[in-house]
């Protein structure tokens, strides 16, 4: 029988053996034995645990998530329909799990003699109370709690091991690999940090997910200044791993990032404190238990990021990208420059998708029809004074869409006290939850679901390798336009701002560890600044190889079975092979995640969006069985130990 190992056995790694499962029949003859090797729950994996905070809530909504291929999906394998999370929570609420085993499926088993134990049906995934009433509750423009998606992604895992070949089996082990060894010649060998021998594979495939990195020389300097003046000091970690319970209450506390790390540090240390919210007279107040912290968050735009809109489309159906086409831009030869070839083409993209649906949904705001507009509009290069010429004839300055005032919007404003810069971030933040509230706006999301296309298609300008000149921006701007908090953790903040929980710092914030505290302030506030008892980074680390943390990609890259190019493992860039440091492609290893030079960004996909994941993971698993399959044909493989 054929061995397959999945290091990692997180929603990647299920989608991965559900691809597995659908391209069989047309390339693999025969059962396959797959090894899925993660500290966590098989199907959830690290970061959609079951075991974390019920406070914690997704950033998308129910119905905008889903696991499963759709028609929008283009790929040589068949597509599998399947419900999305709000279609599951409809179909399942009240039993433990949707849908039982198929005749013929693999059986799921743990490791022999290891801590993990399996049921053999999907009717292991169990609903604990609090799961149980959510589904019950659930609308499909939920946004649910982290322990729900879990459970899907759970069964998902279930219905993925039963849509394998007869005969197969799936191993869960508990624990990390720690080494990888073995030429394209012969089978793999990989060593688990629980056990002397080696699983032996024909194949192995990469799937990590979240990966810690290294502590930096600067944050261990921070960390060993905290220690020596009683401070507190926490460094860029994911949220719900962090021990928050030194950070003592009461205390003014420092914290840098306003993206959706810092969302949930408000929600953990506020209501996870024992703070309630109430709404008096329509408005929703912070009652403290007196737990808390006093945070001063700011960041480099001083904002938080934009809410997810709480609405549907009013006009036509968003299409397919037609002016950012990644296949077009790698018609030429040579690299692709991000500021000067691709940005100028994704802003229109996005600006294209945000006025349709501002002129078919709102046609009462603008002064022109959508075909006349949209024809003129395709023969201008977004910056152009024509295109700012079309704009003022058609659109009034409040419908226009500026990218400049969207990513800095309170660059170059300056206030003349602390209360008064409060006061106006409040109704900074207030406006946006109205707007992203608001189907008046709707052209929000025309903007949002364009932005999904142009994702796509940088991934495979990414993939491609001549990609040149992306710093980053583009994916910071892309999560805080597109990737926010729901409307009401917002709702939320502003009653934490009210309360005196939370102090808006402002833009181009700036941190000092100066007298035995944290100084801290801004722009925004010339001349304002807070005497810190503790530094709080809230944002995930940045992974790149050089500064990696996981003991298996550190042994590649020692062994040179592993490159680096701009800290990101190199792929090939059809199949995902992983690439030595001799720049050849390994027959038997794979890599697949936002860690990879063919990187797809950690979030779910959404249906009808021919998303990359959903591409990405057909092309691996062909890839995968077409190997086996010709191995198998000759029957022979070399068994000595590298």
């Amino acid at each position: 029988m054929s061995v397959i190992v999945l290091v990692g056995a997180g929603p990647r790694a299920a989608g991965l053996v559900e691809r597995i499962g659908a391209n069989a029949p047309e390339l693999f003859d025969g059962a396959v034995e797959i090894h899925l090797v993660d500290p966590f729950a098989a199907g959830a994996g690290r970061v959609w645990r079951h075991e974390q905070s019920p406070l914690l809530r997704m950033n998308s909504m129910a119905e905008d998530v889903t696991m499963f291929t759709d028609s929008s999906v283009v790929c040589e394998g068949p597509v599998r329909t399947g419900p999305s999370l709000a279609e599951w929570a409809g179909a399942g609420s009240g039993v433990a799990g949707l849908g039982g085993a198929r005749s013929g499926g693999a059986g799921l088993v743990g490791e022999a003699g290891g801590a993990a134990e399996w049921a053999v049906d999907s009717s292991a995934v169990e609903f604990d109370a609090g799961v149980r009433a959510e589904l019950e509750e659930m609308e499909p423009t939920s946004f649910p709690s982290r322990r729900v998606q879990s459970a899907y992604l759970k069964w998902f895992h279930w219905q993925a091991v039963d849509s394998l070949p007869a005969g197969s089996t799936v191993l869960v082990h508990p624990t990390k690999v720690v080494r990888i060894t073995g030429s394209s010649q012969m089978r793999q060998r990989v060593w688990l940090a629980d056990r002397p021998e080696p699983l032996v594979a024909d194949v192995v495939v990469l799937a990590l997910g979240h990966l810690d990195v290294e502590v930096s020389a600067e944050q261990t300097a921070v960390g060993a200044y905290a220690a020596e003046h009683g401070l507190t000091y926490l460094a860029p970690a994911y949220t719900a791993d962090v021990d928050l319970s030194v950070v003592p209450a009461g205390e003014d506390i420092v914290v840098r990032g306003m993206g959706l790390a810092f969302v949930d540090l408000a929600v953990l240390l506020g209501q996870g404190r024992g703070g309630t919210f109430v709404r008096v007279d329509g408005r929703l107040e912070y009652v403290p238990s007196g737990r808390e912290p006093r945070l001063h968050v700011g960041s480099r735009r001083g904002v938080p990021y934009h809410s997810k809109t709480g609405y549907r489309l009013r006009g036509a159906a968003p299409e397919p990208p037609r002016f950012f086409v990644a296949s077009e831009l790698l018609e030429g030869t040579g690299e692709v420059d991000f500021r000067s070839r691709a940005w100028p083409l994704m802003a229109k993209e996005v600006a294209y998708g945000y006025y349709r649906e501002l002129f078919t949904g709102h046609p009462s705001r603008v002064r022109t029809g959508w075909e006349s507009f949209s024809s003129r509009f395709a023969s201008l290069d977004w910056y152009s004074d024509e295109m700012r010429a079309l704009e003022a004839s058609a659109v009034a300055p409040a419908d226009r869409i500026d990218f400049e005032r969207l990513d800095r919007p309170i660059a170059g404003l300056s206030f003349g006290s602390e209360e008064e810069f409060q006061e106006y971030l409040r109704g900074y933040v207030a406006d946006d939850i109205a707007r992203r509230s608001s189907a008046e706006y709707s052209a929000d999301l025309g903007a949002f679901l364009a932005l999904l296309g142009v994702y796509g298609q940088l991934a495979v300008l990414a993939a491609s390798g001549r990609l040149s000149g992306e710093d980053g921006w583009w994916h910071g701007f892309f999560s805080y336009f597109a990737s926010g908090p729901p409307p009401d953790r917002l709702e939320e903040l502003l009653a934490l701002a009210r309360a005196g929980v939370v102090r808006f710092l402002g833009a181009d914030m700036w941190v000092e560890a100066v007298d035995g505290v944290f100084l801290a302030g801004s722009a925004s506030v010339p001349g304002h600044v807070v005497r810190g008892r503790g530094l709080i980074e809230a944002r995930l680390p940045v992974h790149t190889l050089e500064h990696t943390a996981d003991p298996l990609l550190r042994s590649l890259v020692a062994a040179g079975d592993v490159v680096g190019v701009d800290g990101l493992v190199r792929v090939s860039a059809s199949d995902s092979r992983v690439v030595d440091a001799a720049g050849v492609p390994h027959a038997r290893r794979f890599a697949v995640g936002p860690y990879t030079t063919n990187k797809a960004y950690a979030a779910f996909s959404r249906p009808q969006t021919n998303a990359p994941a959903f591409r990405q993971n057909d092309e691996v698993a062909r890839a995968v069985l077409r190997f086996l399959a010709a191995e198998a044909a000759v029957g022979v493989v070399d068994e000595s130990v590298a």
